[in-house]
């Protein structure tokens, strides 16, 4: 198999020439575990006029494997140091195994263009136990669990699963592990 980054590529959503396919892209497409699972054509619409995929701390990228169009990546905080991802593949795309070497291609893309990042953030559901994997996968480390911190429309919130891997585990292919059990040195005080 060629190297994942010979296969994936990451294109400049134009939001003026692709406004059309961008919007059909969001609103076409159920999203099972997104916080808005089914956004409307004016929803998107607002968030594009509101600069909301394309300012200081936005861009937006269609994903292309192979030469074909599978789904879209919206960066964000991008004027932080610790950027996190909205990653969209189209539901036809689902099942194929492709979301592990798009979030690595995703990482290297990330640090390679924006050189101030040193960490790279992601969130689910924690019932997403697909995209859990991987995050894993893919050299994230789980980092947060925020309980009923994820909003279900019609439903009790769930939690939210915190991702993140950092400049230099990334550069290095080693992981620097959280410190779980430091709560038992402060209760010791």
């Amino acid at each position: 198999m060629p190297e994942t980054r010979d296969r994936v590529r990451f294109v400049p959503v134009n939001l003026a020439a692709d406004r059309s396919a961008f919007i059909a892209h969001t609103t076409d497409n159920h999203w099972p575990f997104h916080v808005t699972a089914q956004p409307t054509a004016e929803q998107v619409a607002t968030r594009i006029d509101s600069g909301g995929y394309d300012d200081d701390d936005h861009a937006a990228f269609w994903i292309d494997v192979d030469g074909d169009r599978v789904g879209t990546v919206v960066l964000e905080d991008l004027s932080d140091d610790a950027p996190l991802f909205d990653l969209r593949l189209a539901e036809r795309h689902r099942g194929r195994g492709l979301a592990e070497p798009i979030l690595r291609a995703l990482t290297a893309f990330v640090f390679e263009t924006y050189p101030e990042v040193d960490r790279f953030e992601g969130q689910t559901r924690e019932d997403n136990r697909v995209m859990r994997r991987v995050f894993r996968s893919a050299g994230f480390v789980k980092e947060a669990h925020y309980r009923d911190g994820w909003p279900v429309d019609g439903a009790a919130p769930v939690a939210s699963v915190a991702y993140a891997i950092l400049r230099r585990d990334w550069v290095s292919g080693e992981t620097t592990p959280v410190p779980w059990d430091d709560d038992a040195d402060i209760l010791a005080v």
